[in-house]
């Protein structure tokens, strides 16, 4: 299985020779630079080519770069939000209808988004398969749950679906759990209520919540439970006759008690105990190969170019969003310098004629 390590240099492959001749000082000409060129776009696409040709199914890649962010990401970039339909829009078009598999690695993001995709794709696919080759969190955990089927390695997660609020704070913008916003509202009450000299401080704590937070992070918890609930039924469990339910599903993921933090990973078994429907990505070795270098690959993208989030096909047609870098020029401050000392006066030469 080409590991990560494999991929870097089978990227790294074609200037290898170039990189040589110019380290030793040697003179090459001006056409052959371009080989220092990274293929980055080119092996992530033949890795994907390669997938489809191990399926017969159409193959989407969805990934996001939430695991190693570069300095002063924007969430927002990485995140499931209303713009990535049109990337979707942008790389099923022309794809056939039916059946579909999607590669999946995103932290999360707006249930809301998460629905449209979701819309979107059943209304072009009936059978859909997600592969999740190393985390698809929140949201994405959502999204993955309308899926027919998730295919994870011993490697993969999910995560819990309780939703979070994007809050501006004196310490920056922060992902916060709905859950958590709940609760410390309830803490501040009750102590509030036992001590009132307690109030100033939560005040200074609660003011940059705004007054209608609490409604929104209670009907954003219902309509996560809801959505999920919603697809389990229609899709993973259709024809089901057992005691597990979308909504006890659904239930279980949104128990933010239960799991303690919003990122806590859920890797394969916990989700089969939970009433999932997991393939195993080692079913298949070739198709295991495939899959996790289409992932190493996207890796290497972003640690190798200002993307930060690729939508793409198993035919080369990318959607894909760049991290805008934005300098800021500074004055570097003046230095005082000391008077050099004065120049002694040469002494009278002979005088001129």
């Amino acid at each position: 299985m080409p590991t990560w390590g494999e991929i870097l240099l089978e990227l790294q492959a074609p200037g290898r020779e170039m990189r040589e001749r110019l380290a030793r000082g040697e003179a090459v000409p001006p056409q052959a630079l371009s080989q220092l060129i990274v293929d980055f776009d080119g092996v992530r696409r033949k890795y994907l080519a390669r997938v489809f040709s191990l399926t017969g199914r159409p193959v989407i890649l969805y990934a996001g770069n939430w695991t190693s962010p570069k300095p002063g990401l924007d969430p927002d970039f990485v995140s499931i939000i209303p713009e990535d339909i049109q990337g979707l829009m942008e790389v099923m078009h022309g794809v056939p209808e039916g059946s579909v598999d999607l590669i999946l690695h995103s932290p999360g993001g707006s249930p809301e988004a998460a629905g449209s995709i979701v819309s979107y794709l059943r209304s072009k696919f009936q059978d859909v398969r997600v592969f999740v080759p190393h985390a698809a969190m929140s949201a994405a955990t959502m999204l993955a749950c309308s899926a027919n089927r998730i295919v994870m390695g011993k490697h993969s997660f999910l995560g819990p679906i309780d939703p979070q609020f994007i809050i501006q704070t004196d310490l920056g913008r922060r992902l916060v759990p709905a859950y958590a916003i709940l609760q410390q509202f309830e803490l501040a009450k009750k102590e509030c209520a036992e001590n009132p000299a307690f109030a100033p401080a939560w005040l200074a704590m609660l003011r940059q919540y705004g007054p209608a937070l609490i409604i929104q992070c209670r009907l954003a918890q219902e309509l996560a439970v809801s959505l999920v609930a919603q697809w389990l039924d229609s899709y993973m469990l259709h024809g089901s006759s057992g005691a597990v339910t979308g909504a006890s599903i659904a239930a279980k993921l949104a128990d933010h008690a239960h799991f303690k933090s919003h990122s806590r990973f859920i890797d394969r078994a916990q989700a089969r105990e939970l009433g999932l429907t997991i393939d195993d990505l080692e079913a298949d070795q070739n198709l295991q190969d495939a899959v996790l270098s289409v992932f190493h690959a996207t890796s290497h993208t972003f640690n190798g170019t200002p993307c930060v989030k690729i939508i793409e096909n198993h035919l080369g047609k990318t959607f894909a969003k760049q991290q805008q870098q934005v300098f800021v020029p500074q004055q570097v401050p003046i230095r005082p310098v000391a008077p050099a000392a004065p120049i002694p006066a040469a002494p009278p030469g002979p005088p001129q004629s």
